[in-house]
């Protein structure tokens, strides 16, 4: 299994009928997750489509992930969790400062997937919303959103299959909110 540390990142190929397997490896931290076509790295995956079609805001079991063109990118064929977050872009410098009230430097999972997607071409603005794995946001009835403390639990996994051959860029998240105040690895394999 390969190790992403606390506050990093990792990006990786998949081909079509791979898996990848996502696991919390010591409890309450979200992997932000986000993959392009290698055919065409304009083509990337898309929160709109995939939560348009699936017909409601939190994916799980059985669900697919859509690009940008309306193309199956990824199925999710196991989750130990069943609540992940869709809505919410990767964590960035502007994130801290708008967010957190801080003007100190502070790594983020933007920073981390352009660092490491940079070896396959793709660049800041290709960068969509991810798909943050693990990640419990609950809406009230008036749309505000509340970040709550990661559902998941020491080895905890969700396994999506690549419907295509993909880039996949993957983090161990940097916001505190998210992760319960405390940073912890992400696990991952391929199989």
């Amino acid at each position: 299994m390969h190790r992403i540390e606390p506050q990093t990142g990792a990006a990786f190929t998949l081909a079509r009928g791979q898996s990848l397997r996502v696991v919390d490896l010591e409890g309450e931290q979200v992997a932000d997750l986000v993959a392009f076509s290698r055919a065409e790295p304009w083509e990337r995956l898309s929160s709109g489509r995939s939560i348009d079609y699936a017909g409601r805001i939190y994916l799980t079991t059985g669900d697919l992930l859509y690009s940008n063109r309306s193309r199956p990118m990824f199925r999710i064929i196991a989750d130990d969790v069943g609540r992940h977050d869709f809505l919410l872009t990767p964590c960035s410098p502007e994130t801290f400062q708008i967010i957190y009230k801080t003007t100190e430097a502070h790594p983020s999972c933007l920073a981390n997937l352009v660092d490491h997607l940079a070896p396959f071409g793709i660049a800041i603005d290709m960068i969509p919303t991810t798909f943050n794995i693990f990640m419990n946001v609950e809406i009230d009835a008036a749309g505000k959103l509340s970040i709550l403390p990661a559902r998941s639990k020491a080895g905890d996994a969700v396994t999506l299959r690549a419907e295509m051959d993909l880039i996949v860029g993957l983090t161990a998240c940097s916001a505190e909110m998210s992760n319960n105040y405390k940073f912890k690895p992400i696990g991952y394999e391929i199989f």
